[in-house]
């Protein structure tokens, strides 16, 4: 179980560009996708993203290794297994090997029930 009360870094972005690939979008709209994985912060604990008119808070920030990345990570990040995140991670990103001992931070959200 990763350590989700450890110290963050400062931002390294804002929270409008955490989920911003229309597929990945409809994903979370559709409870499909709770979770994303970026190489710095870009919320808060508590902070809301707001999509399509529809809320979700940030639960939990922690970080990760690429390596350690499991099929229950990847049906959290909307994929089906492991190899479906990493095939579409590297499709986004041109040129990317994957690196096993690169440090993600990971962002758990779940809809704002009004």
């Amino acid at each position: 179980m990763p350590n989700k009360h450890e110290e963050l870094p400062v931002k390294s972005c804002t929270i409008e560009k955490l989920v911003t690939i229309p597929t990945d979008v409809d994903k979370v709209l559709q409870g499909e996708k709770t979770a994303t994985r970026r190489s710095g912060v870009y919320a808060d604990i508590g902070e809301v993203m707001e999509l399509q008119g529809t809320k979700f808070k940030v639960e939990h920030i922690y970080s990760q290794l690429l390596g350690e990345v499991s099929d229950t990570d990847a049906q959290a990040e909307g994929y089906e297994n492991f190899e479906a995140y990493k095939d579409a991670i590297l499709s986004i990103h041109p040129g990317m090997k994957w690196a096993p001992q690169m440090r993600v931070w990971v962002h758990e959200y779940a809809p704002v029930n009004a």
